[in-house]
């Protein structure tokens, strides 16, 4: 038998026929013929499954006669018809990843709308006039977050309260990876790509799609080492033990935690200021008057290295108004750009590193090397590219972001690279970002602060436990609609149609009318059999996505939450850190003065969250139920004229 070498570990998903494996496990080979990158192994305890080809050494044996063993026949693997669900297959942690909603586009803004991410005004979001704080105090050091993660699945499970009603230090000091839960390749197409899942691992460094930085001096992505130290994050969208981000990268995830802002002498003098005013939901960011908004279209292969080195780039086109145009001053702001996947993953990167600890951060479509370059699985990558920056353009702070406007309106390579270099040295990151939030609104108590705190960890956690309840519900929905259900209308239809045969062979004259009825209402069915085997492309889809979408981004909470959790936490330490003399009376005050700031800036994330989220829901909601009306009345009105075919006697 073929042995088999551990590379990294896997972990797989459930209902994927994939195989958990450990790095250093020694597995049998049972099949290294099922394409899309993966190969069936056995492990030591018998079980058969999935695993990407990339992540085991094969060592080929060989005979007595010093022949090569043959390849073992094919095994126990999972029915290709199958594997087009398996994007939706429930994972083991959230994803981050960002889709399409089929065109769900922007929500018009109407007066009955209290806070619009779209199209907003203080006179219709009630909001007060902008009076700015000006005396807020100034940077010096640099931030941070979390001490350590954990090698958990679940960024949910580290969030437990203690006996006394209180959060213990595990909710904010240990916040879990996540990891994804959807394999990039295209769900609608097994044919192309096999097991969709096809290679997420340690592959940056055999990806020829994204394998090099353009400047190869760059501070920013995965350029430094990715090694698996145990200071280390591991990035949300990537195995568990795989990609993973040096805590040093990311200041907002170090392990100084939030009190070097909570207890900062001097902050960074600088133009960047966040306002928050208090409207009629409550704390809402200030949004622009016209949103910003763009596309993702005409992807196109590209080549270097005398074509050693391919690629797939993007244009984006930015849309915004004329008064939008003239207050950025950006005169080429309509102009088209092109981007690689890698500066995708290197504006993700900019963003969770500057505003991570205040605005959770969903990140990209995973990397996929096999069938990276076959037209379905472009097209929906594509189309969660286009998710995502639609999610970003609506955020009122981040589609405001220079980093995230030099990725869109940069002119040429120069300004590109100076804008990117500008970027990567920004100081203002991690939880110093609430140095730049200026909230028109009292402060707030400690006790106010550490209730909201545990409110929206409370529905967060509840809705993405109902998020997945949709996802594992559909994914058995649509393995059933596209399996066992047209199988079931076929041989109903086939049944009528073998009856009307044998009718028809009794020789009797006067019953072609009932065998031509019969014939037709077989082949009714069968055509039914399609339907419901295309149906679930039509509207179940979009419904997945946006769900998909939102399991991503609610499994940035945690990490957010956290943030907010630990600053609560210092600040109860306020009297015990006062009579050790580690700190004055005065800075006990600005603790929780900074406290309450940061509560502001939750307050008004979970508004914008609110908002969009009931929006998107509501559109998703209607065109799935649009789509399942216009269904049914097809499938009436084909067996209304099945009935027509028979006479009444």
């Amino acid at each position: 038998s073929v042995k088999g070498q551990v590379l990294y570990d896997f972990t797989a998903e459930p209902g994927n026929n994939e195989l958990t494996v450990k790095e250093g496990e020694t597995v049998t080979i049972t099949n290294q013929n099922v394409g899309g990158g993966w190969i069936e192994a056995q492990n030591s305890r018998g079980v058969v499954g999935l695993v990407p080809e990339d992540y085991i050494e094969v060592s080929k044996p060989v005979t007595g006669a010093g022949f090569a063993a043959p390849a073992p026949s094919a095994g126990n693997i999972a029915s290709q018809d199958l594997s087009i669900f398996d994007a939706y297959a429930p994972p083991v942690a959230p994803a981050q990843n960002q889709v399409d909603t089929g065109g769900l586009g922007p929500p018009p803004d109407t007066p009955d709308t209290p806070v619009s991410p779209y199209l907003p005004s203080p006179d219709e979001n009630g909001v007060c006039p902008p009076s700015l704080l000006s005396s807020a105090p100034d940077i010096t050091d640099s931030l941070a977050h979390f001490s350590q993660t954990s090698n958990g699945s679940d960024p949910w499970s580290a969030w437990n309260s203690d006996p006394a009603g209180g959060s213990s230090d595990n909710w904010a000091s240990n916040p879990e990876g996540t990891q994804t839960g959807t394999g990039a390749g295209d769900p609608w197409s097994s044919a192309s790509h096999g097991h969709p899942q096809a290679y997420q691992g340690p592959g940056a460094d055999f990806d020829e799609w994204d394998d090099e930085w353009d400047d190869a001096k760059s501070t920013g992505g995965y350029g430094e080492s990715e090694s698996g130290e145990g200071g280390a994050i591991q990035r949300p969208g990537a195995h568990a033990p795989s990609m993973k981000i040096s805590l040093n990268k990311f200041p907002g995830f170090s392990k100084s935690g939030p009190e070097l802002y909570l207890l900062c002498k001097q902050f960074t003098k600088g133009k960047e200021r966040l306002p928050i005013y208090i409207g009629e939901v409550g704390p809402v960011w200030l949004y622009p008057e016209t949103q910003l908004d763009c596309m993702v279209a005409d992807p196109k292969k590209g080549s270097k290295m005398y074509g050693l080195k391919s690629y797939i780039e993007y244009q984006i086109t930015p849309s915004v108004s004329i008064q939008l145009l003239l207050k950025l001053k950006a005169e080429n702001t309509n102009r088209p750009v092109n981007h690689r996947y890698k500066h995708f993953d290197w504006l993700y990167e900019r963003l969770l590193d500057k505003f991570g600890s205040a605005i959770p951060i969903p990140s990209l479509p995973d990397k996929q090397v096999t069938g990276r370059f076959e037209e379905e699985f472009i097209k929906m990558r594509m189309e969660r590219l286009q998710g995502w920056m639609t999610r970003m353009c609506r955020h009122p702070v981040v589609s405001s972001s220079e980093v995230f406007q030099t990725f869109l309106t940069y002119k040429d390579e120069k300004d590109w690279k100076t804008g990117k270099r500008k970027a990567e040295k920004d100081e203002t990151v991690g939880v110093m970002i609430f140095s730049t939030i200026e909230a028109e609104a009292p402060d707030l108590s400690l006790h106010e602060v550490e209730q909201k705190c545990e409110q929206f960890s409370r529905f967060t956690k509840a809705m993405d436990d109902g998020v997945k309840e949709i996802l594992t519900v559909g994914h058995e929905h649509w393995k059933r609609c596209t399996g066992p259900l047209p199988k079931e209308y076929q041989r109903i239809g086939k049944a009528f149609q073998n009856l009307s045969t044998v009718f028809t062979s009794s020789g009797y004259q006067g019953e072609s009318t009932l065998t031509d009825a019969m014939t037709a209402a077989g082949q009714t069915y069968e055509e039914i059999a399609q339907l419901v085997a295309e149906q679930p492309k039509k509207d179940l889809h979009f419904l997945m996505e946006t769900n998909n979408e939102y399991k991503g981004l609610l499994g940035c909470f945690p990490d957010t939450i956290g943030v907010h959790k630990a600053a609560i936490d210092k600040v109860k330490e306020g009297d015990k850190l006062v009579a050790a003399g580690k700190i004055t009376s005065q800075d006990k005050v600005t603790m929780a003065k900074r406290a309450s700031t940061m509560s502001y800036s939750l307050q008004a994330e979970m508004n914008h969250f609110h908002n969009n989220r009931i929006y998107d829901y509501n559109r998703v909601m209607q065109q799935y139920l649009e789509e399942q009306v216009k269904f049914y009345e097809t499938i009436a009105e084909k067996l209304r004229n099945a009935h027509r075919q028979f006479v009444t006697l």
